[in-house]
């Protein structure tokens, strides 16, 4: 029995069962999937899909009584999973125990991101925010229909009825039902158009910790990643790419390759030279001895250093505005002295624990894939016009991914494409399982893009800010990509500016303004986990602690009497340097020294403050030692998982701070694994506290959030220690000199 198969089980159990109640929110259609590939039942093809209702359809519920919830977002590690289950179950008065998540197929009339309008995918911490209504509204249509079908069974007053833990009951004559014994009937209700959600005074689920819905399948070796995959006649292919960007094949010598047994193909692709044999070592070995000519007269050759002394020309001059509160320029002319501070940020690969990797079939009928899929609109219609087929004809099955950070949202579906390239050079004979190695993924792109930023600000004869002009340089995710015209508006990439455009301290005179550089620099871009606030937060948190040491002010003190119209920011400030003990000095480090750090960001709609306790020894290095975490995400759905994320998130933050760093030499990524582009190791990761402002507003994201503080908290805290500023990601051995 292959993996394949095994996955299937579980899944089986439910229409073996009975398909029972399948509810839909908007009309009781039935589901046609697109014609000759239907395949193996992985998640998408599911249990739903045998429904009596499926536009809009979110929940399921057998005759065994096990409740099957469809998740339109992909669980990559976040928890996304658990949440959307929670919102489900908390409304349907569902019993856990009894409760699996399915991923959802690729339809955007369905299953679209609500604050993407007609698309449908995961990324920008919106999976509960935007699902949060949405699924408490389909827990709570299903539950309206179960209580239905047993008061017209009973003969008793749907008022009488009580739903708890996956039993309906009717507590004056005592008669008792599982969710299963009513399903069948249920599912021939209409589904109510309007239903009361609950007050969330009689929340029993949501706020409260539930065990996640994926850790017996991660942790026994069920879950079904994409490596997973196996069908039959599958090749597995790699990819040759071009050792500079923007170079193409000229000439290949393929003959040694062919040669070694079990290599059943080579084929160009647009992007290179695929290699397909019976398994992954085999068809590396043969990349390794393919002779390649290629053609780099239109790569580019550009390097680290030359691009930031670039950066640094165009910040001398004025870029395109993004914000203008005021006359910082007057201000700035007419001031005695100007705090300057200039800060650099590397590019950033996104080293999620499983490289990139796509199965894909091709028929006369249509495409099936399956991968841990981040963007499904995007890609089904990039692939659609690749292989001439109706966007409908391309079946995407949503496994679980090992993390993303971003990068398998790709705006150019870039693995994807290269995989239907392969398979449509073969005529679609066989299935093919493209494999990135670790390599692959850190050398062929896609990074966060590379910034320098240059602050000026002026202070006032108290010390406040006066003036604050912020000019931004850099390439753009969006420019070029489906999202240009929404998310550039007269020059300004939202993106970019996004956490320095919203500055959220009271300052008169401000100005933020931006230079795109995508004309000249040709390295692939795209979103990194909290995007833009990766580098707006570092500089605006680590400048304004720069103009508190200027006005000799105490750093919480200063930020909080300039936050006096933000509240959400001031209590999350509040409640991190409450919790760390700011007012109390740290203990005495034997032969070093220690400092402590703070800094407030909002992303995503969330709120989140760190404050950050190092210890530096003699020789300049130094270790983090406590991270206290104060988190306002509106209502907290599983106070577990937005802990576990901010804890993960401040890891993922750190290493990058510490030492994250793609460099280019001649036109060429000078990284290439974990030696060199580390991540944080166990024995790095600082004691955690993490605390949740208790709130009554919506959801918002906690992906996200938790990555902008920790770096410009950790330099403040080394700065409190050593007197030195760093204003240059990594930190590497900065101190050390």
């Amino acid at each position: 029995m292959t993996n394949l198969t095994l996955h299937n089980v579980s899944r089986r159990n439910f229409l073996k069962a009975g398909s029972g109640l399948t509810l839909a929110m908007v009309l009781p259609l039935a589901h046609a999937a697109p014609a000759g590939v239907a395949g193996p039942g992985i998640a998408g093809s599911g249990p739903l899909a045998a429904g009596s209702f499926s536009p809009n359809a979110f929940v399921g519920i057998g005759t065994d009584g096990v409740v099957t919830v469809l998740s339109k977002h992909l669980e990559m590690g976040q928890g996304v999973y658990t949440g959307l289950a929670t919102l489900v179950a908390e409304e349907l008065d569902a019993d856990w125990s009894k409760l699996v998540v399915e991923g959802a197929p690729a339809d955007a009339v369905r299953y679209n991101n609500l604050f993407w309008g007609a698309v449908q995918g995961t990324g920008g911490s919106t999976a509960i925010a935007n699902s949060f209504e949405q699924l408490r509204q389909a827990g709570a249509a299903a539950r309206a229909m179960l209580v239905q079908a047993a008061a017209a069974r009973w003969s008793v007053p749907v008022a009488e009825i009580v739903v708890a833990e996956g039993v309906v009951s009717h507590p004056a004559s005592g008669r008792r039902a599982g969710f299963g014994e009513l399903a069948e009937a249920a599912g021939r209700l209409p589904v109510p158009e309007n239903v009361v959600l609950k007050d969330p005074k009689d929340f029993k689920l949501i706020g409260r910790r539930a065990p996640r819905t994926d850790s017996v399948a991660k942790t026994t070796g069920r879950a079904m990643f994409t490596q997973d995959v196996k069908l039959p006649g599958m090749l597995v292919a790699v990819v040759a790419h071009p050792p500079r960007f923007g170079a193409v094949v000229r000439e290949v010598d393929d003959k040694a390759a062919r040669a070694l047994p079990g290599v059943a193909e080579v084929v160009r692709i647009p992007s290179g030279v695929a290699v397909l044999a019976g398994d992954y070592w085999t068809a590396k070995r043969a990349r390794e001895v393919l002779k390649i000519d290629w053609d780099e007269s239109k790569a580019w050759r550009g390097s680290s250093g030359q691009m930031f002394a670039d950066y640094r020309k165009l910040a001398a001059g004025p870029g395109a505005v993004a914000r203008r509160d005021g006359d910082a320029d007057k201000a700035l002319g007419n001031a005695a002295r100007v705090i300057e501070a200039e800060f650099v940020f590397p590019y950033l690969a996104h080293a999620a624990m499983e490289p990139l990797n796509c199965v894909m079939r091709l028929d006369a009928n249509g495409c099936e894939v399956w991968n841990g899929e981040q963007f499904q609109t995007v890609d089904q219609a990039t692939l659609a016009a690749i292989l001439g087929l109706k966007p409908e004809q391309v079946k995407l099955n949503m496994l679980y991914a090992g993390g993303s950070f971003g990068r398998r949202a790709n705006p150019q579906s870039d693995y994807l494409v290269e995989t239907a390239h392969i398979v449509k050079a073969i005529g679609g004979r066989a299935p093919v399982k493209l494999v990135w190695s670790r390599e692959d993924d850190m050398r062929a792109g896609y990074y966060r893009p590379a910034y320098l930023h240059r602050l000026r600000a002026v202070l006032d004869e108290k010390g406040r800010p006066l003036a604050w002009a912020q000019r931004i340089v850099g390439q753009s995710i969006a420019l070029g990509s489906p999202f240009e015209s929404m998310m550039i508006k007269d020059g300004v990439d939202a993106i970019s500016v996004e956490g320095a455009a919203n500055l959220p301290y009271a300052i008169p005179n401000l100005t933020v303004d931006l230079h795109t550089t995508n004309a000249t620099v040709k390295v692939p871009v795209q979103w990194w986990r909290s995007v833009g606030s990766t580098h707006t937060g570092f500089s605006t948190e680590v400048f304004i602690d720069e103009l508190a040491a200027a006005a000799g002010a105490d750093p919480v003190a200063y930020r909080l009497a300039l936050l006096e119209s933000h509240p959400r920011h001031a209590a999350v400030l509040k409640l991190a340097s409450d919790k760390a003990g700011w007012s109390r000095p740290l203990s005495a480090a034997a032969g070093g020294k220690r400092g402590r750090g703070v800094a407030v960001h909002e992303s995503f709609s969330s709120f989140v403050a760190q404050v950050v306790e190092t210890t530096v020894a003699a020789d300049g290095s130094f270790k983090v030692d406590r991270v206290v975490c104060a988190v306002d995400c509106g209502i907290a759905i599983n106070p577990d998982v937005i802990r576990a994320q901010m804890e993960g998130s401040i890891g993922f933050a750190l290493a990058a701070a510490l030492s994250g760093e793609i460099t280019l030499k001649d036109g060429q990524v000078e990284q290439s694994n974990f030696h060199d582009y580390p991540v944080l190791r166990i024995n790095e990761m600082p004691l955690v506290e993490v605390y949740i402002v208790p709130s009554a507003a919506k959801p918002s994201g906690v992906g996200e959030p938790g990555v902008p503080p920790l770096a410009p908290a950790l330099v403040n805290a080394l700065f409190a220690a050593t007197g030195k500023r760093i204003r240059t990601l990594p930190i590497g051995e900065q101190l050390k000199t």
